[in-house]
């Protein structure tokens, strides 16, 4: 059945209205968005986002083979979502050397890796130099593998130390090698809640202006956005919203990530939120987020099954291998630490849809399509 013959099996007039918008390719508004968070029509919501999707991507989904790496888990910022970072003394604590992260490096490149992922804690004994070093480094040994490392907080932590700008530390970063900023730390918007759950953490405004500026010089981002704690349906819109207004400007988007928050370990608590709301977010981020090529299906945060599920709700990405995260694992989740591509491959293939290896910027390197 096409979507536009489920229109009439809709009652809902508010949200037939929204269905004909979608069909016509009509810019939802934020009223729009959050009539769908509260409507209890999740398969009809999903069936449009997967109809966006289609439109956008074909029957692709991407993955790719990549690695993340935590250097430490020392932070002075004690998020009360977090359970990773940890204060030195903590027996706990951790810090890689260099010679170990090279190793690592050097494990996945060994296996067809594209991609390094790095992002961790932020200890108080670091300066600025020690974030580009690590990018140097990673890049002189590996100069065929991308390296994607340091959120936007990250960033603003280390002009904070410094007192240098974000452009001019982005600079030194892209001399050094570094050439996709991550998604990581955007949380959510809304001062309110950063006030509970991120109070020392960069600010909205801040975030944006980090990504703002990379954009300028010409280096791709990510964003996400945390749900499933204390924020409300109207500040998840208002969340998107403002990186759509931003994607508008700038065009420097390269996927939108939703992350499902997980509370175990965390001095925030709460549950994890249902099935229903994962595959509800990530089918109204991908109709609201028009100006976004792709939206990522964390498995690490959803789960194998729920991630499989979102390729038919409008999402088109897994991630990667990923091999040995531990920012979420410290917060409860269950999913594996890391996977190989062939198992990539068959969730891919099992929810119907043809794998697509790629690397970092979205570029098919093969596509497996028997």
């Amino acid at each position: 059945m096409q979507v536009s013959e489920l229109l009439e099996y809709v009652s809902d007039k508010r949200l037939r209205s929204i269905g004909e918008k979608v069909l016509k390719g009509d810019r939802l508004s934020f009223d729009d968005a959050v009539y769908m968070f509260y409507s209890n029509e999740l398969t009809f919501i999903g069936a449009l986002a997967e109809y966006v999707n289609r439109k956008k991507n074909g029957m692709f989904a991407y993955f790719i083979v990549n690695r993340q790496i935590n250097p430490t888990n020392v932070c002075v910022y004690q998020c009360s979502f977090c359970a990773f970072g940890v204060v030195k003394s903590d027996p706990r604590a951790y810090e890689m050397s260099l010679e170990e992260i090279l190793k690592k490096v050097e494990e996945t490149y060994a296996q067809g890796g594209r991609e390094i992922h790095m992002v961790g804690g932020l200890p108080p004994h670091w300066k600025v130099e020690d974030y580009i070093k690590l990018v140097r480094e990673i890049k002189k040994a590996f100069p065929k593998i991308t390296v994607k490392a340091w959120t936007a907080v990250e960033i603003h932590h280390m002009s904070k130390i410094s007192g240098r700008s974000y452009e001019d530390i982005l600079k030194e970063l892209l001399d050094a090698g570094l050439e996709v900023l991550p998604g990581g730390g955007a949380e959510i918007f809304s001062e309110r809640v950063r006030k509970v759950i991120a109070p020392y953490k960069a600010s909205a405004e801040e975030y944006l202006q980090v990504h703002k500026t990379a954009h300028k010089l010409g280096i791709p981002t990510n964003a996400t956005m945390l749900y499933g704690h204390i924020e409300t349906y109207e500040e998840r819109v208002e969340h998107m919203l403002k990186l759509r207004e931003l994607q508008d400007e700038t065009g420097g988007f390269q996927v939108f990530i939703p992350l499902a928050y997980w509370p175990e370990g965390t001095k925030l608590g709460g549950k994890r939120t249902s099935s229903v709301d994962d595959l509800k977010t990530i089918a109204i981020s991908r109709l609201f987020l028009d100006n976004f090529n792709h939206i990522k299906a964390y498995w690490i945060t959803l789960g194998e099954k729920i991630a499989q599920i979102a390729l038919n709700f409008g999402a088109d990405d897994l991630d990667g291998t990923i091999e040995e995260e531990k920012i979420v694992h410290s917060a409860g989740t269950k999913s594996a630490y890391g996977h190989s591509k062939e198992k990539l491959i068959k969730l891919i293939r099992d929810a119907q849809k043809i794998p697509v290896e790629r690397d970092t910027f979205y570029r098919p390197v093969s596509i497996y399509s028997s």
